[in-house]
């Protein structure tokens, strides 16, 4: 990984094209929860190269906005957003979830994968302030993240931080349905399990056979192995010190 290279570019970077901690199996959670129908407007926070937002607007017919920080990211998502004529339903733009460019009561619906934990506390709890803000009454916050299943949480941290290189904040299962609730929300209601982020089973599923023989690939190459290897490490901890949870909150 290179110096200052923080992890999901690093991933990217390998081949991964979807940071799914949970896999299919939390995101399908989060659209059955979601109340996804034609007509919803839907933001997408961390959208990426934009799979998870067309992928929406392809199955409900919603309208969908996602905001990245990463202009490289974003660049690829008005690629992939036209190569599925999907423009029509589906736009991004830079932003950052801690200042979100839209009016109050904008949103149906909010969702966010793999980003909450990459911020610090004060910043965590400022941007699920503005997910309740731009949400409609009644609106549904759905969220999928790092679960910390341990009781030794401060060390776990550390070797996420060295090996993702960012400052990460994972929290408990109750760590986070207290943090949403704080936030103002309601019905939190949560799906955990392990995590499958660079598990073989998850990145086949994600990015295929073949896609997954060029992300190993890349990972051995000489200038990526040492990072690869701390990252495989965590993700894939027998002792499950490391899970994803998903999480439906409601304005």
């Amino acid at each position: 990984m290179k110096k200052e290279e923080i992890g999901h570019h690093f991933l990217a970077r390998l081949g991964i094209t979807r940071l799914r901690l949970g896999g299919k199996v939390a995101t399908d959670w989060l659209m059955a929860n979601g109340d996804f129908r034609r007509g919803k407007k839907v933001l997408e926070v961390a959208c990426n190269t934009g799979i998870t937002a067309i992928d929406i607007a392809k199955q409900f017919e919603c309208q969908v906005i996602g905001i990245d920080i990463d202009e490289e990211a974003l660049e690829k998502a008005r690629q992939n957003i036209r190569d599925s004529e999907i423009e029509h339903l589906v736009s991004v733009q830079q932003a950052e979830a801690t200042r979100l460019p839209f009016e109050d009561n904008s949103f149906d619906i909010v969702i966010n994968e793999a980003m909450l934990t990459m911020l610090s506390p004060e910043a965590k709890e400022q941007a699920i302030r503005e997910y309740l803000r731009v949400l409609k009454p009644n609106g549904f916050l759905l969220t999928h993240d790092v679960l910390l299943n341990s009781d030794n949480g401060d060390e776990i941290t550390e070797k996420l931080r060295d090996a993702i290189g960012v400052s990460v904040t994972p929290l408990s299962k109750e760590g986070w349905k207290e943090t949403f609730q704080q936030g103002g929300f309601r019905n939190v209601e949560t799906f955990t399990g392990e995590m499958s982020l660079l598990s073989p089973k998850g990145m086949i599923f994600d990015d295929g056979v073949l896609g997954a023989v060029k992300i190993v690939g890349n990972a051995l190459k000489a200038e990526n192995r040492e990072a690869a290897k701390k990252m495989f490490n965590i993700f894939n901890d027998p002792q499950n010190h490391l899970g994803f949870i998903a999480v439906c909150s409601q304005k």
